[in-house]
């Protein structure tokens, strides 16, 4: 049988046929793992986090810039940002919607219970309609602390 492999007319190269179909059915499947790798990326969603400006606030009404970033930095505008009571009080929930900087100007107007010396206010973010973000974790909350 060896012999007869030898002396095939329809081989590359003295290589059976069916060995030279192989090869090339494996080249193009390895191509097309290696685009569908290639792709991944484009697949894949990022996380967003919020940066409130300034971090640590007192009680009372103040505007907080609210910066939404993604999980390298970079501004994500388009998102909508809502701001909830956490451990200290918010009258109402408070949203606004990022612009091309990613930045939005929010009027908070903390409180803190009776005794208590600190709280946070929390923050949700609706990512862009369509985009690859998501906001799955917690994110930065507001310090709100009591003026000695």
């Amino acid at each position: 049988m060896s012999d007869s492999l030898w002396h095939d007319e329809r081989a590359i190269e003295g290589l059976p046929i069916r060995l030279v179909i192989a090869l090339v059915v494996g080249v193009a499947c390895l191509s097309v793992m290696m685009s569908t790798i290639s792709g991944i990326e484009t697949l894949q969603v990022t996380e967003v986090d919020v940066e409130p400006h300034p971090e640590v606030a007192n009680p009372g009404t103040q505007d907080v810039v609210v910066t939404v970033v993604d999980s390298k930095g970079s501004p994500v505008s388009g998102a909508t940002v809502v701001a909830k009571s956490g451990t200290a009080t918010l009258s109402s929930v408070t949203t606004g919607e990022t612009g091309s900087a990613g930045n939005v100007t929010l009027s908070l107007s903390p409180s803190l219970g009776p005794n208590q010396q600190d709280g946070t206010v929390t923050f949700e973010v609706k990512p862009p309609a369509g985009s690859n973000y998501e906001d799955a974790r917690s994110n930065t909350d507001l310090l709100v602390v009591e003026s000695p």
